[in-house]
């Protein structure tokens, strides 16, 4: 009867411990989104949340296509495009740092990203931009075409978000080089957004709370009947 009643406890135990190690492993630190914007002039807005201070990297990949983070293959032909951090949210949030393929503080994201014949040549349009000690708050990741810029990128420090944008595209995705080679793209989209130093990109799956305390009920009724066993065994003369 006792290596019954310690085949109880060690299975709650051992199930306690699996689920709770996965649930430490729920937040995740690289985000991967892809999506299509509706026009040139469309834009993205994805917010996330550094808990303590951290970094941030924003990697494309929709122009050059490649493997994101999260394992998903991204065909190359989208358009290439400017994206930036913004320290706080809505129009009052004010521009960290951007870039694009047209800007002169251009960091090209390839590779891991690849490239595109322009011109007869290979061409990166994706972007790789790194944030390095931030400080714990609230940011905002934006994604636009690399011919749609925020204006806060022209106005040096203190530049927001509701300052609104300069639109070089001419209403179409497009992307051509210095000697006017132009390519047609897609309007589609592939990011992703790494954080380091206590950040939590959402969406971050939590561990439920009602699992947690069904977990916590199961080792505490384990528990229980060990030792109210263990106490039977132990009046009964057995042990």
């Amino acid at each position: 009867m006792r290596v019954f009643a310690n085949g109880i406890w060690r299975a709650a135990f051992a199930a306690g411990a699996i689920f709770l190690a996965a649930s430490g492993t729920c937040e995740a630190d690289t985000m991967s989104q892809i999506g299509t914007l509706a026009s040139p002039e469309d834009t993205v807005l994805i917010p996330i949340v550094l808990t303590s201070a951290g970094a941030v990297t924003l990697q494309t990949y929709g122009f050059g296509g490649g493997v994101n983070a999260a394992g998903t293959p991204i065909a190359p032909g989208g358009f290439d495009p400017f994206v930036g951090l913004f320290s706080g949210t809505g129009d009052g949030a004010i521009l960290v740092d951007g870039t694009s393929d047209i800007l002169t503080n251009y960091t090209p994201g390839c590779p891991p990203a690849g490239t595109v014949m322009l011109g007869g040549s290979a061409t990166c349009g994706d972007v790789n931009l790194q944030f390095t000690g931030l400080a714990a708050g609230t940011y905002t990741v934006l994604l636009s075409d690399g011919e749609y810029i925020p204006f806060a990128t022209f106005e040096g420090p203190g530049g927001t978000l509701g300052d609104g944008f300069v639109d070089f595209t001419a209403g179409a995705f497009q992307t051509c080089d210095a000697n006017s080679d132009c390519n047609d793209d897609t309007a589609n989209w592939a990011l992703d957004i790494t954080t380091s130093g206590g950040a939590a990109p959402p969406p971050v799956p939590e561990p439920p709370s009602v699992e947690l305390a069904g977990m916590g009920l199961a080792f505490s009724a384990a528990w229980i009947y060990y030792r109210s066993r263990d106490g039977r065994l132990i009046q009964g003369g057995t042990r």
